[in-house]
């Protein structure tokens, strides 16, 4: 069945994402810092904030455990700006050339509603597509089929004549599980491929 839809990821597709970047300096230290990420700020906590837990409620239950690191809890929602560090701009003059060509593009994302509407001051072109379902917004995260099916039935999507890109290949199985077509992005010469051997010329 020919594409008729294509849905972008964020982060690691059209946005880079790396909490070393402010936590490099916060604690120079490496075998510290991964033991904070480990053991602290892990990304099992950080996901629930996609899922629509608050920041509040986040790092208090962290400074609980944790007393003695936090100004560093805290650190990861004040520095969260730096760790979008810049676009992917190869991959953001793909889909800005599939919105100009009338290709009907949306994006999903695990992303925390407030972080998401900063990013979207901070990056433009994440307004350019015809909507977003934010795992905040909805208290559904990727890999959870029923995102998807959120996402489908929200902007009117046929399963079957969609594509999603993602950089996670969990992400990318649960769309397939959702009736999707979904390839792993890689780089911008790589989705280009993918792309052209469905049709969909970029």
């Amino acid at each position: 069945m020919p594409i008729d839809h294509i849905v972008f990821d964020i982060g690691k597709v059209l946005i880079h994402y790396d909490p070393d970047l402010p936590f490099s300096r916060l604690i120079p230290d490496e075998a510290e810092r991964k033991w904070f990420f480990d053991n602290v700020c892990t990304h099992d906590w950080n996901v629930e904030q996609d899922r629509g837990r608050s920041w509040a409620d986040a790092e208090a239950l962290l400074i609980e455990a944790h007393p003695d690191r936090e100004e560093h809890i805290r650190a990861f929602r004040k520095h969260w700006h730096e760790m979008v560090s810049h676009a992917y701009d190869d991959s953001v003059a793909i889909m800005e050339s599939l919105i100009a060509d009338g290709r009907d593009v949306t994006m999903l994302t695990n992303f925390a509603s407030d972080t998401f509407r900063e990013a979207q001051v901070r990056f433009p072109f994440l307004t350019k597509p015809r909507g977003v379902t934010v795992s905040g917004d909805v208290r559904l995260i990727k890999p959870d089929i029923a995102i998807y099916e959120t996402h489908a039935k929200t902007f009117g999507l046929n399963p079957a004549a969609t594509i999603f890109i993602d950089d996670t290949a969990p992400n990318v199985e649960g769309a397939k599980a959702a009736g999707w077509d979904a390839v792993l992005f890689t780089g911008a010469d790589r989705l280009r491929a993918d792309l052209a051997a469905r049709g969909v010329r970029v």
